[in-house]
């Protein structure tokens, strides 16, 4: 028989309150993580009260790189451990400019950004920063953690044979690095950009001297990546919210080096057959290659081969730093970089020959592709408008300026002396 009271209602126990007292700490494994967790929390609480109360002298001191510092102007010059980057870096440290060199080496020299920290070892003056513009988080944090007034883009590609050969390698380093450095220019309001640009955009006019007129149809993908390079830094300085200041400079065919031996002209072994004729007038005259190989010689010129406007590097820079003392909020300035003087292949053969003092042997090949026949610059407006004038206009000194360089460096610039990073 079922018990009479299952069908009646239990009266539910009462609920229990909870306090520490109830609780039970008599298992001590239990009580050791507890004190260890209080303990934990005392002492970070601790720490954060003593950093966020010291003296301001026991904190660290963010670097001079990283703060805008009146009366001195930061530039960051992209490629500066190139040829011509380092003249320009060269040239800023002595104005006393601040400068932060970005290079990933693949075409610039370590040995000349020794060469400047040697000459500038002062804290706050120079310092490298080893990075691929065409990692776009790599360079916006490099303009996050540095505070620039103004870039000077020099690191590209700049072969136009190789181009040829390799032209989405160009159009990736030239123009859409070129890109990544205006969008974090942009972000992180930095105003003032000075552009390398160059004489390959005008392709082959019709009608020379070349005036910042002549219409630009290049020819080589060199030329028409760093056209393309300069429409989206001209469609961007058109919006009246970026307040740019931006000097676009084309130059023409650069050559010599530092008139006091410091810094030259170092391509890697693998790049000889593309790059200037500078450098394989000074491997035949060393005995590094056999002779000096000239690819064409039925152009319509007076000798048959190639005409060219020649800039010493040391002119170069010297535009490009009136260029940054001129450059003006707002405002957009184009300038051709030459003498104005066009001189053959031939001619600079001859010239290089009595430079060096060798006999060079010559061979002649066919042309070479992407080639124009004659270019060379009408500089009117950058006498005129930045009150430059190319100096050093004999070929035949520039070419010695440069020789005596090479001479005490066959293989380059040596791999010594402190280097800092």
């Amino acid at each position: 028989m079922l018990p009479t009271g299952r069908g009646r209602p239990q009266p539910r126990p009462a609920p229990r309150s909870w306090s520490f007292s109830d609780m039970d700490f008599s298992d001590p494994k239990r009580n050791s993580r507890y004190l260890s967790k209080i303990i934990m929390v005392a002492l970070l609480t601790a720490m954060c009260v003593v950093m966020l109360t010291q003296p301001p002298c026991h904190r660290k001191a963010p670097s001079v790189f990283s703060i805008h510092e009146l009366g001195v102007t930061h530039v960051l010059v992209t490629g500066g451990a190139g040829y011509i980057g380092s003249h320009a870096a060269l040239r800023l440290l002595k104005d006393s400019f601040r400068v932060t060199i970005v290079d990933n080496l693949s075409r610039g020299n370590i040995g000349a950004v020794k060469v400047l920290q040697n000459l500038f070892p002062d804290p706050g003056r120079l310092q490298f920063i080893h990075a691929d513009l065409g990692d776009p988080k790599a360079v916006n944090r490099i303009f996050a953690e540095n505070a620039f007034d103004a870039v000077m883009h020099f690191a590209a590609v700049a072969y136009v044979g190789e181009s040829t050969l390799e032209p989405l390698r160009y159009y990736h380093n030239i123009t859409a690095n070129t890109l990544v450095v205006l969008e974090a220019m942009a972000t992180h309001n930095v105003k003032t950009l000075i552009y390398s640009s160059t004489c390959a955009t005008y392709g082959e006019p019709e009608k020379m001297p070349i005036t910042e007129e002549t219409p630009q149809f290049p020819i080589n993908p060199y030329g028409k990546a760093k056209k393309m390079a300069e429409d989206i830094i001209l469609d961007f300085s058109k919006l009246r919210k970026s307040d740019m200041s931006v000097m676009i400079l084309r130059y023409f065919n650069v050559i010599g080096s530092d008139p006091e031996g410091r810094l030259g002209e170092a391509p890697p072994p693998e790049l000889r057959e593309h790059g200037r004729i500078s450098g394989a007038c000074f491997d035949a005259a060393l005995g590094i290659i056999p002779g000096l190989k000239v690819k064409g010689t039925d152009y319509e010129t007076a000798d048959g081969t190639c005409v060219r406007d020649y800039i010493d590097v040391t002119d170069l820079v010297d535009a490009h730093v009136k260029a940054l003392n001129k450059a003006e909020r707002g405002k957009v300035g184009i300038y051709n970089v030459g003498t104005g003087r066009g001189r053959s292949v031939m001619e600079f053969v001859e010239a290089c020959k009595k430079a060096t003092g060798v006999d060079i042997k010559v061979d002649y090949f066919p042309r070479r592709p992407g080639d124009y026949a004659e270019v060379y610059s009408n500089p009117a407006r950058i006498n005129r408008e930045l009150n430059w004038t190319a100096q050093h206009t004999e070929l035949q000194e520039s070419l010695r300026v440069a020789w005596t360089w090479q001479k005490k460096h066959r293989s380059g610039y040596a791999d010594s002396g402190r280097y800092i990073f």
